[in-house]
């Protein structure tokens, strides 16, 4: 019989409309933040001005590339919770449940994506205390795919270097020590009678265990090489905004691409804050300035730069996300949850 945590795990979402506020409030905010950044990086004016001689037509083909890196990243999810024995859901539902969590990625650290292991839960019965490791190993691996894009420019723009070391040293380390689950456990069990600590022991158990199969090396070099193909779609949607603003199209245009949004990106992830608000963008803007070497790059022509990659790639998919939450909680609403695969805390 499940306990009362396992209870708490499986209490039914909100009605789509309070999920779909509560994305919306988010979205909002950030927007508003977004403004202030941007005001910021040039003047306003010429900011429109730029973003309304941008060419049109490469609009389908970024938001396709997009939608490249979110199919990707789909199917690596799919493959992690099918590594953790989790039953799928169907390819239709599986991929809502994972751009569902889109919907929320402008939360502090992206907590809100953690939505996907109440639906997972209710769908599977899979435990989200062992479901929560599948979402942590998309993201370090996206960290990995980044680093790596980043890395491939370094020696050409000599840029950032302690930043992206700190990062390297930062995952790696931490690569390391999942591969140790019994010195985690060791660890863990040794604040068992601390207060307030004590009762989440048993879910520490499982997120460990849970991600030392995602992250043997089978696991991690398929989930990388996912990433890293995922990811470039929206490097080279990069590269055709800089191009649609009127910037000469060349090779080392596209390695400056990949780079910059590689590095920026991992900026903003490391902020921990909402989407990376501020730090991506007034990042990304500068990096524009500093490392593009042609006539038309300005203020105003990398903030508009900026602000069309950001809406083709944070706020379009923030809009999947609120889609995808209303249609599965629609599906879903009154369903009665799964049988509990597996005992809380139970080894894989």
């Amino acid at each position: 019989m499940p306990d009362r945590a396992n209870e708490s795990a499986v209490t039914p979402m909100p009605n789509e409309r309070r999920a779909v506020r509560r994305a919306l409030i988010g979205a909002f905010a950030a927007a508003a933040a977004t403004i202030v950044v941007f005001s910021l990086l040039g003047d306003i004016n010429e900011i429109g001005a730029a973003v309304r001689r941008f060419d049109w037509r490469f609009v389908p083909i970024i938001l396709l590339l997009t939608i490249w890196n979110y199919t990707g990243r789909t199917i690596k999810f799919r493959r992690y919770l099918g590594a953790l024995g989790v039953p799928s859901a169907g390819v239709r539902r599986d991929a809502l449940i994972f751009l569902s969590g889109f919907a929320l990625t402008i939360t502090p650290g992206k907590v809100g994506e953690l939505i996907r292991t109440v639906y997972i839960r209710r769908l599977s019965g899979a435990p989200a205390n062992r479901t929560s490791a599948a979402i942590i190993a998309d993201r370090i691996t996206d960290g990995l795919a980044m680093l790596a894009l980043a890395l491939v420019g370094l020696f050409e723009f000599r840029y950032g270097r302690p930043f992206l070391g700190l990062v390297l040293v930062a995952l790696a380390g931490g690569l390391l020590l999942i591969q140790r689950p019994e010195l985690l456990h060791r660890l863990i069990n040794r604040l068992a009678g601390v207060p307030l600590v004590g009762g989440g022991i048993v879910h520490a158990r499982a997120f460990i265990d849970a991600s030392h199969t995602l992250f043997r090396p089978r696991m991690l070099a398929e989930g990388f090489t996912l990433s890293v193909v995922s990811w470039y779609g929206e490097c080279v949607a990069f590269f055709l905004v800089l191009v649609g603003l009127g910037i000469e199209a060349s090779w080392s245009l596209l390695l400056a691409a990949t780079f910059i949004l590689a590095l920026s990106s991992l900026a903003g992830g490391a902020s921990m804050l909402p989407g990376g608000l501020g730090i991506t963008d007034a990042s990304m803007a500068g990096m524009l300035l500093l490392l593009i070497d042609d006539p038309g790059m300005n203020r105003s022509v990398a903030a508009a730069a900026t602000l069309l990659i950001r809406f083709a790639t944070l706020w379009f998919g923030v809009l999947i996300g609120a889609l995808a939450l209303v249609w599965l909680e629609r599906e879903t609403r009154g369903l009665e949850p799964a049988p509990l695969l597996v005992d809380e805390g139970a080894a894989p």
